[in-house]
């Protein structure tokens, strides 16, 4: 139900994500003249920041809103400034980030309570969540290693690089920023379903626990 979601919104996804992920990429790869290791640990660590402009976009598809550029920007204060540094950080780490990322986005609660309501949500549902990580970062490295692979086989051998150079470390230096833009096209690919993925688990549970459909359906229906 994510993947499909994210395809049907596709448009405002790639519209609203798209600017903001290529200057991430861009700023990642700039840091590659400080030390080679660099882009790719700022990325990894963008992801958390980068899937809350996913999850705005798709949080307003699910009730048939699309959303522009210009939506973003004014909504930028929520999106992208609120809980940075728990955003940065510790949800980095979390095995169920997409699962309960719209707990800490969309519901706007705080302290105990926010704690309390992630959970709940996530209670009985903790493998499930961490099982979607898992088949994602999956999907993730076998686009990473084609597109790496495709470097490899396709350099002209005066690059003198070769896999088995880069299974023992032994590349120059042109070869970790390509393995850098592998890494940031995967992400840009990967991202949007993965987000969707944990957001159509969080409007599962919502309903096991809320009967959420119905109760948007009587709204809708005492609006008109």
């Amino acid at each position: 139900m994510g993947v499909r979601l994210c395809q049907a919104a596709a448009r405002s996804v790639f519209s609203c994500y798209g600017p903001v992920v290529a200057a991430v990429i861009a700023l990642a790869l700039a840091s590659a003249e400080i030390a080679p290791w660099i882009p790719t640990v700022a990325l990894w660590l963008s992801k958390p920041w980068l899937d809350r402009t996913i999850l705005f976009v798709l949080s307003r598809a699910a009730f048939g809103q699309p959303t522009t550029a210009r939506d973003l920007w004014e909504a930028q204060r929520q999106v992208w400034w609120s809980q940075l540094l728990q955003t940065w950080t510790v949800r980095r780490l979390s095995p169920w980030r997409s699962f309960t990322q719209p707990v800490y986005q969309l519901e706007g609660l705080k302290g105990a309570q926010l704690r309390k309501r992630v959970i709940q949500i996530r209670s009985g549902s903790t493998a499930a969540g961490a099982g979607v990580t898992s088949v994602f970062n999956f999907a993730e490295g076998v686009i990473l290693v084609a597109l790496l692979s495709l470097f490899f086989w396709l350099a002209p051998k005066s690059y003198g690089a070769t896999l088995t150079d880069a299974m023992y470390g032994s590349i120059p230096g042109y070869v970790n920023f390509a393995a850098s833009a592998a890494y940031a096209a995967a992400i840009v690919f990967i991202e949007p379903f993965f987000v969707a993925a944990g957001f159509a688990m969080y409007l599962n549970r919502r309903v096991e626990l809320e009967a959420w459909d119905i109760e948007q359906e009587f709204r809708r229906a005492f609006a008109r």
